[in-house]
């Protein structure tokens, strides 16, 4: 099969967004009151949907609205009874770190029939109801859509047959629905990820990890068997992050020889030195008539041909297991608020839609347009059209099947199949192009520096690794890159490279003369506000030493994301995680013990990412942050809160965030002092400053992909640009870039990549807080939810996006 998309085929439509009259509105606590609303999870699990749950109930009562749990999914809505009841607040509380769903999940025949869906009507008016929220896959989705369609006819019957009053008809003369999708498989079109997908890679990759000690110490091939009977993005991606050697996925089946392909790449990287080979198979893998691909038929070539000792491992419902990654748990409260503010802006002619993700935005599209264009898939699969089925699949699926294939492609330095040289240095064997780190370490630079090694040797260039960041260009710790060098580097933490903060003002003479004596013709900085400045700091003295006239790159690489012109920098996943996992842990010290309130400090700075973000996922009751100042009136306020709901009975262990640098005077210490004095009869309290645990850890799958993705764009930018600022020179590899459009940083805004110039993304920095000057941070339009969901007064701005602004979503 050819590595191009056939050009004859017809792009995908973009999927519709819903307008969303409601932008910017703000909504107030109570306005909604009276109103009935649903919620029910159906079809199979997946780790978030608890916290989907929580913030349907939560902001449901914010609202005013009368808000039920309908338990076993259709089945429980059909049955009625005990099945549909009222929730409170306490219903909800200390969930949303628990997998699976608490509300039960089952598979209902019934409700296919309509004798079935005129009792679930029945029951929905008896107690009230006319919204409903459902969580599942598209078939659930599609039910509700069908029961939306019906409703009016179904209310008829009802009457004709004196089961309902004519009156109540009337009153719940229509139903509204929105759905959210939660499904590990991330096999439905309209949002970038399903609830639970994020889960089940962390599920997936610790058991990859915790195989390859294993694997190498017996010199074993390992075949692991992932979910995904239609759809192989877990396969995909996992192997992307996890430097798999071969991938088996539905959407992309493999060639008739794949069998000799296989044991050539296993054979050649045995040769070389390697002990282990890790294969993963999508469970719906097929070949490209469409026969099943079995992990038993793997073994089997690999054994038969090839005598190597290999092992099958299944790892089925563990991925669906575990507690959700702290991705999943922030999707299901920004999904589940918004979720309920479309139910109440729905009107009768208002359409189904889905509260889905593009790019870090929430959106709503219309339920049925993501329907058809999933199982358009479908058919283009059974129709064997499989550049179709990727294209549908979406352009981020694309680039992570791009991805894959290009680094697991079999070493040039092996093979000797490398690249042409780039167009315009006819006599040069490739471009020389450097790597180094700036700053602190964190999880996902090694992955950078793999990922731009790899790409940098099969375009035909080469690449060079700078040694302890700027310290190392000084005193010249320069060395070049194998293919070989950066293997394993995917999985593991900090920065192997070595990383200082020095900045290159140290010496700006030196840095000059090791660039030219290296002969380096553009270079990639990895880091955080440092790596940044250093770009910046390069770019200005242009006019002074020539050899800083290559092009430049900054990805942005720290746990604080603080740094300016991109809304995630590599590594802020994996440090979130960190946090999550340990306040749940915190909190479950406490199990069993008087009530207790926990104050955690978090690092970022003078950055309230992590604390707020954290906050979220760990279900905190406050986090204080810089950007939003806050003085002894709102402490005292928020430690009232907090007294009332231990005396109300609604908790029993309270979890308090604090950022390190939000306020000079009130210290954690301050903070811990403050609720043991005014908390006394109440509650007991415990301190905890995080401290670099939180720079530890294995990088996530989504600091990983990210990692991955931003080195390969940035060797092609870097390769083009060279292409360009090298021509006038007629081929000598000098190169000139003076512009400044050559000094960029790569961020991701919104829903795509952008390369910026360093001088643009200064003009909106804050150089003595070390933070973006604009205060439009995406993510504190979340504080309010975060504030909401711990019963706090809050008033929240809805989320929505200019449905006439392009898109090119991207999260892994």
């Amino acid at each position: 099969m050819g590595d191009k998309v056939a050009e004859h085929e017809p792009s995908p439509s973009p999927m519709p967004i819903i307008p969303l009259q409601v932008q910017r509105k703000l909504v107030e606590r109570g306005s909604q009151k009276g109103k009935g609303i649903a919620v029910f999870t159906s079809g199979g699990d997946s780790q978030g949907m608890n916290a989907a749950v929580r913030a349907v109930v939560r902001f449901g009562i914010y609202l005013g609205c009368k808000v039920f749990f309908i338990k076993e999914g259709y089945q429980g809505m059909v049955d009625g009874g005990d099945n549909i009841v009222e929730a409170n607040w306490r219903s909800v509380s200390g969930i949303i770190h628990k997998g699976g769903t608490i509300i039960g999940s089952a598979r209902c025949m019934e409700f296919k029939e309509r004798a079935g869906r005129l009792k679930a009507a029945k029951n929905l008016i008896t107690k009230g109801i006319s919204n409903l929220v459902v969580i599942g896959g598209d078939g659930s989705l599609t039910g509700a859509n069908r029961f939306k369609q019906e409703w009016s006819s179904l209310l008829q019957e009802l009457v004709e047959t004196n089961q309902l009053s004519t009156e109540l008809a009337t009153t719940f003369s229509h139903l509204n629905i929105v759905g959210m999708v939660g499904s590990i498989d991330n096999d439905f079109c309209g949002t970038d990820m399903t609830i639970g997908t994020d889960s089940a890679l962390h599920r997936i990759i610790e058991a990859v990890d915790a195989i390859i000690p294993t694997a190498s110490s017996h010199q074993r091939t390992f075949i692991m068997e992932v979910m995904g009977r239609h759809c192989g993005y877990l396969a995909l991606v996992a192997g992307v992050v996890s430097e798999a050697d071969f991938v088996f996925i539905p959407e992309w089946p493999a060639e008739k020889n794949w069998p000799e392909k296989l044991c050539k790449k296993l054979e050649i990287e045995r040769k070389c030195g390697h002990r282990l080979n890790i294969i993963i198979v999508a469970e719906g893998a097929i070949d490209m008539d469409g026969n099943a691909i079995t992990c038993e038929d793997i073994k089997k070539v690999v054994v038969d041909n090839l005598h190597q000792d290999t092992r099958i491992t299944v790892l089925g419902h563990v991925q669906r297991g575990g507690a959700p990654s702290a991705f999943d748990r922030i999707l299901g409260c920004r999904m589940g608020a918004e979720a309920v503010l479309a139910l109440m802006d729905a009107t009768p002619e208002t359409e189904a839609c889905v509260v889905s993700l593009d790019g870090n935005a929430a959106v709503r599209v219309p339920l049925m347009a993501c329907v058809e264009k999933t199982q358009a898939v479908t058919k283009a699969m059974a129709d064997k059209n499989w550049e179709l089925a990727v294209k549908l699949r979406g352009s981020s699926f694309q680039r992570n099947l791009d991805t894959y294939r290009m680094l697991t492609k079999l070493n040039p330095e092996i093979t000797g199949k490398g690249v042409k040289p780039p167009s315009g240095l006819t006599d040069c064997p490739g471009w020389n192009l450097a790597v180094m780190h700036c700053g602190a370490p964190c999880c996902g630079m090694n992955a950078a520096v793999r990922s731009f090694t790899r790409n940098c040797i099969f375009s035909g260039n080469n690449p060079l690794g700078i040694h302890n960041g700027i310290d190392g260009l000084i005193k010249g710790e320069i060395k070049p890159i194998g293919w070989s060098d950066v293997t394993g580097w995917i999985a593991e933490g900090g920065a192997l490279l070595g990383t200082k903060r020095t900045l290159p003002e140290k010496d700006f003479a030196k840095c000059a003369e090791n660039l030219e004596k290296h002969k380096i013709q553009g270079l990639v900085v990895i880091g955080g506000f440092e790596a940044f400045s250093a770009v910046l700091q390069f770019s200005q003295q242009r006019d002074k030493y020539k050899q800083f006239r290559i092009p430049m790159v900054v990805l942005p690489a720290t746990i604080s994301n603080n740094v300016p012109g991109t809304d995630f920098s590599i590594g802020a996943d994996t440090a979130l995680n960190e946090i999550t996992e340990i306040c749940d842990r915190i909190r479950q010290s406490a199990q069993g013990t008087k009530r207790r309130v926990f104050i955690v400090e978090t690092m970022g700075g003078y950055c309230g990412y992590l604390a707020t973000m954290a906050g979220l996922a760990g279900g905190a009751d406050a986090a204080y942050i810089f950007e939003e100042k806050f003085g002894i009136k709102d402490l005292m306020r928020d430690m009232d809160i907090m007294a009332y709901k231990m005396d109300e009975g609604n908790i029993y262990r309270g979890l308090i965030l604090r950022n390190e640098m939000a306020s000079e005077n009130y210290s954690t210490d301050f903070f811990y002092r403050l609720y043991s004095e005014e908390g006394k009869n109440k509650f007991t309290v415990r301190q905890n400053i995080l401290g670099h645990m939180q720079q530890g850890g294995w990088p996530s799958p989504f600091d990983r992909n990210v990692a991955t993705k931003m080195a390969a764009k940035t060797v092609n930018w870097l390769i083009e640009q060279l292409t360009h600022v090298a021509a006038r020179d007629d081929g000598s590899g000098t190169v000139h870039a003076d512009d400044p459009s050559t000094a960029t940083l790569l961020g991701m805004r919104t829903r795509s990549y952008r390369f910026q110039p360093v001088e643009d993304v200064a003009k909106e920095t804050d150089f003595t807080y070390r933070v973006s000057s604009d205060g439009n941070q995406w993510w504190m339009k979340l504080r309010s939810i975060m504030d909401i969901l711990a019963q706090h007064d809050s008033t929240y701005e809805v989320e929505g996006l200019d449905p006439t602004s392009t898109t090119d979503g991207e999260t892994m």
